[in-house]
């Protein structure tokens, strides 16, 4: 027969496993009093929120049993705290979340039984308390092994972050910094992601040779901050310095690689330049590859304004794309481009400005100086069109 006491406990235990609020209060509670957790995008709330009804559920069952963790508990835990040194949360934070959590626990118990026998109280506290020294000593443990493995294969772990940097797994600037400094590397800042496929109709997934075989192609030797490079399908993904966007034009175009590099984003939202870059890829034109040159910012974030998802403001499209244009000194410049785009022609547009030919085709070389982009070119002078027409 079920004793008083474990029917008093077993009735709020159901009652708050019912009550989908309580997870709510001990997610919004982690995410208020945590400040790494508080940095987290919506992508990671959800396993936050599957982790606290996972231990909601299990801290009940200790109490209403009187019972201890149990195996499959610890390698949870241990595997929670694997997760977390990959993706360089501290643990500390993710050991505060529990005691927030359980501070919760406590608190909603008290809600619904604020006459809660001594015997109940004091069950409570002596499992919270045995949960979570076990629960700290497994996951400190489990975090530093896997800290040090990541650590003792540089490249592996270097893999690693960038592909949860992609994945938008990092929660802030600085678990990013912490996670780089137990690496002991510095990542570049700024940076360029470069996303690059061979030319082809065929395209099995890459082998992350070819990938590393691209990045070494691209890195200075002696360069202090690190590069690194994985792969996505068919797709070579490299974090490098900014300045390496410069060269990837050439090598790409030695080795019938076509490519896109962001370099306008900063560490924290790699994710967005990975979509970013990808996108541009998938809905780039054949036109829009030259060789020698790979898309930019300005041409991806064009591609994803004419595909209608736009990934930032037309008038900050307008000046990616226009650049010093923009600048009042430069109105006659965007006058030639204006009268070049509208006329078809270097000598209507010039009749149109009253200047000579050859003055015309001066201010288009200055444009394409300033801007990188050449307005005879086809597509650069779609890109541009789109600029000076979206330009408030």
């Amino acid at each position: 027969m079920t004793s008083q006491p474990v029917a008093a406990r077993e009735h709020v235990r159901q009652e708050m496993v019912a009550d989908p609020r309580v997870v709510a209060a001990i997610v919004s509670a982690v995410h208020e009093q945590v400040p790494v957790y508080a940095a987290l995008d919506d992508s990671r709330l959800p396993e936050v929120r599957a982790i606290a009804a996972w231990g909601l559920e299990r801290l009940l069952h200790l109490w209403v049993t009187d019972g201890a963790l149990e195996p499959s508990d610890l390698r949870r835990l241990r595997g929670i705290a694997a997760a977390r040194a990959a993706d360089g949360r501290p643990v500390q934070a993710v050991l505060r979340a529990y005691r927030v959590a359980a501070t919760v626990l406590t608190d909603e118990i008290a809600a619904r039984a604020p006459r809660l026998a001594a015997a109940d109280a004091f069950a409570l506290t002596r499992m919270l308390l045995t949960a979570l020294d076990t629960l700290s000593e497994e996951m400190t443990t489990a975090y530093a092994a896997t800290d040090e493995d990541l650590a003792a294969d540089r490249d592996r772990a270097l893999r690693l972050l960038l592909d949860d940097l992609i994945a938008g797994r990092h929660a802030s600037v600085g678990a990013l910094s912490d996670r780089s400094a137990r690496l002991g590397v510095q990542l570049p800042d700024p940076y360029c992601l470069l996303v690059a496929e061979p030319v082809g109709a065929e395209r099995p997934d890459m082998a992350l040779d070819a990938a590393t075989g691209l990045l070494e192609a691209l890195v200075v030797p002696g360069d202090e901050v690190v590069s690194s490079a994985t792969v996505r399908g068919s797709r070579a993904v490299l974090l490098l310095p900014g300045a390496a966007a410069a060269r990837a034009g050439a090598v790409l175009g030695a080795r019938s690689w076509r490519g896109c590099a962001i370099t306008g984003e900063s560490l924290d939202r790699v994710a967005v330049a990975h979509r970013l870059a990808a996108d541009a890829l998938d809905t780039a034109p054949a036109h829009a590859h030259r060789p020698g040159r790979v898309l930019t910012d300005a041409d991806a974030h064009v591609l994803a304004l004419l595909g209608g998802h736009p990934a930032a403001a037309p008038d900050q499209v307008a000046r990616l794309v226009l650049g010093p244009l923009t600048d009042p000194g430069q109105r006659h410049l965007m006058e030639a481009l204006t009268a070049y785009i509208d006329a078809g022609s270097a000598n209507a547009a010039a009749r149109v400005l009253h200047l000579h030919a050859q003055s015309l085709r001066y201010r288009l070389r200055r444009i394409h100086a300033l801007t990188s982009r050449d307005p005879r070119d086809p597509w650069q002078r779609l890109t541009l069109d789109i600029a000076r027409t979206i330009r408030p």
